[in-house]
Protein backbone atom coordinates (compact mmCIF):
# COMPACT_ATOMS: atom_id res chain seq x y z
CA UNK A 1 0.00 0.00 0.00
CA UNK A 2 1.12 3.53 -0.40
CA UNK A 3 0.47 6.77 1.42
CA UNK A 4 0.94 9.83 0.59
CA UNK A 5 1.79 12.19 3.77
CA UNK A 6 -0.72 15.76 1.84
CA UNK A 7 0.29 18.53 3.53
CA UNK A 8 -1.14 21.17 0.92
CA UNK A 9 2.23 22.70 -0.08
CA UNK A 10 4.12 23.01 -3.01
CA UNK A 11 6.09 19.67 -2.40
CA UNK A 12 3.40 17.36 -1.68
CA UNK A 13 0.82 18.80 -4.43
CA UNK A 14 3.30 17.93 -6.64
CA UNK A 15 3.37 15.02 -5.76
CA UNK A 16 0.10 14.13 -5.18
CA UNK A 17 -0.19 15.73 -9.00
CA UNK A 18 2.38 13.06 -10.46
CA UNK A 19 0.46 10.74 -9.69
CA UNK A 20 -3.10 12.25 -10.48
CA UNK A 21 -1.36 12.51 -14.08
CA UNK A 22 0.68 9.68 -14.46
CA UNK A 23 4.31 11.03 -13.59
CA UNK A 24 4.43 8.61 -10.43
CA UNK A 25 2.59 5.25 -9.91
CA UNK A 26 -0.80 5.58 -8.25
CA UNK A 27 -1.38 6.01 -4.45
CA UNK A 28 -4.00 4.33 -2.45
CA UNK A 29 -4.81 7.38 -0.74
CA UNK A 30 -3.46 11.27 -0.09
CA UNK A 31 -3.99 11.25 3.74
CA UNK A 32 -4.10 15.29 5.02
CA UNK A 33 -3.31 16.15 8.96
CA UNK A 34 -5.55 18.86 9.52
CA UNK A 35 -4.29 20.92 12.63
CA UNK A 36 -7.13 22.98 12.12
CA UNK A 37 -4.51 25.96 12.52
CA UNK A 38 -3.73 26.84 9.30
CA UNK A 39 -3.88 29.60 6.77
CA UNK A 40 -7.28 30.43 5.27
CA UNK A 41 -5.52 30.34 1.96
CA UNK A 42 -4.26 26.92 2.49
CA UNK A 43 -7.86 25.62 3.08
CA UNK A 44 -9.28 27.50 0.21
CA UNK A 45 -6.43 26.08 -2.14
CA UNK A 46 -7.65 22.31 -0.42
CA UNK A 47 -11.04 22.79 -1.30
CA UNK A 48 -10.39 23.91 -4.71
CA UNK A 49 -7.66 20.93 -5.80
CA UNK A 50 -9.24 18.18 -3.51
CA UNK A 51 -12.16 17.42 -6.78
CA UNK A 52 -9.41 18.05 -9.23
CA UNK A 53 -7.27 14.68 -7.66
CA UNK A 54 -10.00 12.74 -6.96
CA UNK A 55 -11.25 12.62 -10.13
CA UNK A 56 -7.89 11.37 -11.32
CA UNK A 57 -7.57 8.67 -8.77
CA UNK A 58 -6.35 10.04 -5.98
CA UNK A 59 -8.69 9.42 -2.88
CA UNK A 60 -7.67 12.52 -0.12
CA UNK A 61 -8.52 11.70 3.20
CA UNK A 62 -8.36 13.89 6.14
CA UNK A 63 -7.88 13.21 9.86
CA UNK A 64 -7.44 15.45 13.07
CA UNK A 65 -6.36 14.70 15.79
CA UNK A 66 -8.47 14.29 18.95
CA UNK A 67 -7.11 17.46 20.87
CA UNK A 68 -5.61 20.57 18.69
CA UNK A 69 -6.20 22.93 21.39
CA UNK A 70 -3.01 25.41 21.72
CA UNK A 71 -2.77 24.92 25.05
CA UNK A 72 -2.68 21.46 27.01
CA UNK A 73 -4.85 22.67 29.89
CA UNK A 74 -4.47 19.46 32.05
CA UNK A 75 -0.84 19.93 32.45
CA UNK A 76 -0.71 23.78 32.02
CA UNK A 77 1.20 24.28 29.17
CA UNK A 78 1.53 24.89 25.79
CA UNK A 79 1.60 21.95 22.85
CA UNK A 80 3.70 24.50 20.99
CA UNK A 81 7.74 25.32 21.26
CA UNK A 82 6.58 28.97 22.25
CA UNK A 83 9.71 30.91 23.03
CA UNK A 84 10.06 32.17 26.82
CA UNK A 85 11.66 35.00 28.65
CA UNK A 86 14.23 32.92 30.32
CA UNK A 87 16.05 32.43 26.80
CA UNK A 88 14.75 28.84 26.26
CA UNK A 89 11.81 27.50 23.90
CA UNK A 90 9.00 25.32 24.81
CA UNK A 91 8.94 21.76 23.72
CA UNK A 92 7.57 20.95 20.21
CA UNK A 93 4.75 18.26 20.50
CA UNK A 94 2.49 19.61 17.89
CA UNK A 95 3.83 18.31 15.13
CA UNK A 96 3.35 14.72 16.51
CA UNK A 97 0.38 15.36 18.55
CA UNK A 98 -1.70 16.97 15.30
CA UNK A 99 0.08 15.19 12.63
CA UNK A 100 1.94 11.76 12.83
CA UNK A 101 -0.24 10.16 15.36
CA UNK A 102 -3.84 10.70 13.15
CA UNK A 103 -1.89 10.22 10.05
CA UNK A 104 -0.69 6.85 11.28
CA UNK A 105 -3.50 5.82 13.07
CA UNK A 106 -5.26 6.39 9.68
CA UNK A 107 -2.69 4.55 8.07
CA UNK A 108 -3.18 1.11 10.13
CA UNK A 109 -6.94 1.49 9.47
CA UNK A 110 -6.37 1.07 5.75
CA UNK A 111 -4.00 -1.07 5.87
CA UNK A 112 -5.13 -3.87 8.41
CA UNK A 113 -1.74 -3.14 10.19
CA UNK A 114 0.37 -4.66 6.84
CA UNK A 115 3.68 -2.86 5.28
CA UNK A 116 3.05 0.35 3.79
CA UNK A 117 5.15 2.94 2.08
CA UNK A 118 4.39 6.67 3.09
CA UNK A 119 5.20 8.98 0.61
CA UNK A 120 6.77 12.42 2.36
CA UNK A 121 7.15 15.56 0.56
CA UNK A 122 10.72 16.59 1.03
CA UNK A 123 12.49 17.98 -1.88
CA UNK A 124 16.29 17.82 -2.94
CA UNK A 125 17.12 20.46 -1.05
CA UNK A 126 15.46 19.66 1.85
CA UNK A 127 17.58 16.35 1.90
CA UNK A 128 18.97 16.58 5.47
CA UNK A 129 15.12 16.45 6.41
CA UNK A 130 14.66 12.84 4.90
CA UNK A 131 14.77 10.57 8.04
CA UNK A 132 12.81 7.14 8.48
CA UNK A 133 9.89 6.82 9.45
CA UNK A 134 10.84 5.00 13.31
CA UNK A 135 8.06 2.02 13.22
CA UNK A 136 8.56 -0.90 11.77
CA UNK A 137 5.17 -1.12 9.34
CA UNK A 138 6.25 2.31 7.68
CA UNK A 139 8.58 2.63 5.31
CA UNK A 140 8.92 6.57 4.34
CA UNK A 141 10.12 7.32 0.42
CA UNK A 142 11.06 10.36 -0.91
CA UNK A 143 10.09 10.53 -4.63
CA UNK A 144 11.33 14.11 -5.37
CA UNK A 145 14.50 13.29 -3.71
CA UNK A 146 14.93 10.39 -6.19
CA UNK A 147 13.78 12.37 -9.13
CA UNK A 148 16.31 15.19 -8.31
CA UNK A 149 13.57 17.64 -7.56
CA UNK A 150 14.13 20.75 -5.74
CA UNK A 151 11.07 23.06 -4.77
CA UNK A 152 11.83 25.63 -7.39
CA UNK A 153 11.43 22.70 -9.74
CA UNK A 154 8.30 21.44 -8.25
CA UNK A 155 6.99 25.21 -8.78
CA UNK A 156 8.09 24.92 -12.54
CA UNK A 157 6.69 21.85 -12.75
CA UNK A 158 3.04 22.79 -11.20
CA UNK A 159 3.27 25.57 -13.40
CA UNK A 160 4.15 23.70 -16.93
CA UNK A 161 1.30 21.39 -16.20
CA UNK A 162 -0.89 24.67 -15.81
CA UNK A 163 -1.43 23.65 -12.14
CA UNK A 164 -1.95 26.34 -9.26
CA UNK A 165 1.25 26.80 -7.02
CA UNK A 166 -0.45 26.76 -3.62
CA UNK A 167 0.41 28.80 -0.56
CA UNK A 168 3.01 27.54 2.18
CA UNK A 169 1.50 25.50 4.53
CA UNK A 170 1.86 25.89 8.09
CA UNK A 171 0.13 26.90 11.48
CA UNK A 172 -0.57 30.69 11.44
CA UNK A 173 1.17 31.30 14.66
CA UNK A 174 4.17 28.80 14.11
CA UNK A 175 6.92 29.84 16.12
CA UNK A 176 9.20 28.45 13.69
CA UNK A 177 8.44 31.78 11.70
CA UNK A 178 10.77 34.27 10.60
CA UNK A 179 10.00 37.58 9.80
CA UNK A 180 9.30 37.13 6.39
CA UNK A 181 6.71 34.19 7.38
CA UNK A 182 5.21 37.09 10.06
CA UNK A 183 4.89 39.40 6.72
CA UNK A 184 3.23 36.98 4.98
CA UNK A 185 0.59 36.27 8.02
CA UNK A 186 0.04 39.36 8.62
CA UNK A 187 -0.79 40.55 5.21
CA UNK A 188 -4.22 38.01 5.49
CA UNK A 189 -5.89 39.77 8.21
CA UNK A 190 -8.17 36.77 9.69
CA UNK A 191 -4.56 34.36 9.89
CA UNK A 192 -3.16 37.87 11.84
CA UNK A 193 -5.54 38.13 13.68
CA UNK A 194 -5.68 34.34 14.94
CA UNK A 195 -1.80 34.39 15.15
CA UNK A 196 -2.04 37.98 17.54
CA UNK A 197 -4.99 35.73 20.00
CA UNK A 198 -2.92 32.86 20.19
CA UNK A 199 0.56 35.36 20.65
CA UNK A 200 -1.84 36.53 23.68
CA UNK A 201 -3.45 33.33 25.29
CA UNK A 202 0.00 31.45 25.66
CA UNK A 203 1.56 34.73 27.17
CA UNK A 204 1.30 33.67 31.15
CA UNK A 205 0.54 30.07 30.05
CA UNK A 206 3.09 27.66 32.04
CA UNK A 207 3.06 25.65 35.17
CA UNK A 208 6.95 27.42 35.80
CA UNK A 209 5.81 30.89 36.05
CA UNK A 210 7.65 31.93 32.29
CA UNK A 211 6.77 34.17 30.08
CA UNK A 212 5.59 33.17 26.94
CA UNK A 213 5.77 34.62 22.68
CA UNK A 214 5.73 33.16 19.21
CA UNK A 215 8.38 35.00 17.80
CA UNK A 216 12.10 34.87 18.73
CA UNK A 217 12.54 38.36 19.36
CA UNK A 218 10.38 37.55 22.69
CA UNK A 219 7.85 40.51 22.12
CA UNK A 220 4.06 40.94 21.64
CA UNK A 221 3.57 39.98 17.69
CA UNK A 222 1.60 43.23 17.79
CA UNK A 223 4.95 44.90 18.90
CA UNK A 224 6.87 43.25 16.30
CA UNK A 225 9.16 45.60 13.84
CA UNK A 226 7.80 44.18 10.57
CA UNK A 227 9.54 46.49 8.22
CA UNK A 228 12.06 45.61 5.57
CA UNK A 229 15.11 46.71 5.49
CA UNK A 230 14.08 48.96 2.28
CA UNK A 231 11.08 50.79 4.22
CA UNK A 232 14.02 51.11 6.92
CA UNK A 233 15.94 53.03 4.28
CA UNK A 234 18.85 50.28 3.24
CA UNK A 235 19.55 49.99 0.22
CA UNK A 236 18.72 46.34 -1.87
CA UNK A 237 22.08 45.61 -3.16
CA UNK A 238 20.71 43.00 -5.55
CA UNK A 239 18.59 45.46 -7.32
CA UNK A 240 21.29 48.19 -7.27
CA UNK A 241 24.55 47.19 -7.49
CA UNK A 242 25.75 46.69 -10.90
CA UNK A 243 28.51 43.93 -10.39
CA UNK A 244 31.38 45.82 -11.26
CA UNK A 245 33.25 44.88 -8.40
CA UNK A 246 33.11 41.45 -8.82
CA UNK A 247 34.31 41.45 -12.52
Amino acid sequence: MKILSLGWGVQSFTLAAMSALGELEPIDAAIHADTTHDSVLTYKFAAKWTPWLEARGVNVITVRADDTEVIDRKYNHTQIPAFNNSGGIGKRQCTTNWKIVPVRRMIRKLSGGKPVEQWIGISLDEIQRANKSGVQYVTNRFPLVEKRITRAACVTWLENNGLEVPPKSACVFCPYHGLNNWRQTKAVDEDWQEAVRVDEEIRHVSNNGMTNYLCSARVPLTDLDLSTPEERGQINWIDECSGTCWL
